[in-house]
């Protein structure tokens, strides 16, 4: 079991209009799905309600994922929209992507081979 964490990282944009990014950690499972969509739903809203343009959840890092992280993916779309779009950034040959694949995400989820792309668009 990984702890829930988004470490800061300097390279993050700040501006609320702006994309935001948050890395996720290398298991998401039961245990902490809802930890995790606490911490991105709060980590996204600033102090005066505004929201980034486009939030990218970097699945690079991640080593397992069942359909708790398709769950919060889809959670997090949910509850961010219409003033989020949110972006995938899974390898294709990770689990992870395996998992978005099969789940039919990527299909209503842009998802991104690598962070620069997804960071771009």
């Amino acid at each position: 079991m990984s702890a829930v964490t988004f470490p800061p990282n300097p390279s993050e944009p700040r501006d609320a209009s702006a994309h935001a990014l948050l890395r996720f950690p290398p298991e998401i499972d039961s245990s902490n799905a809802g930890d995790l969509l606490g911490t991105i739903v709060s980590r996204t809203r600033t102090g005066d309600g505004q929201q980034p343009r486009v939030l990218v959840l970097d699945l690079t890092a991640t080593l397992f994922m069942d359909s708790q992280g398709v769950r919060l993916i889809n959670d997090v779309r949910r509850l961010l929209r219409p003033a989020t779009r949110v972006y995938v950034v899974a390898r294709p040959d990770s689990v992870a992507g395996r998992v978005l694949e099969l789940t039919g995400l990527r299909r209503d989820v842009p998802v991104y081979d690598n962070l620069p792309e997804a960071m771009a668009a």
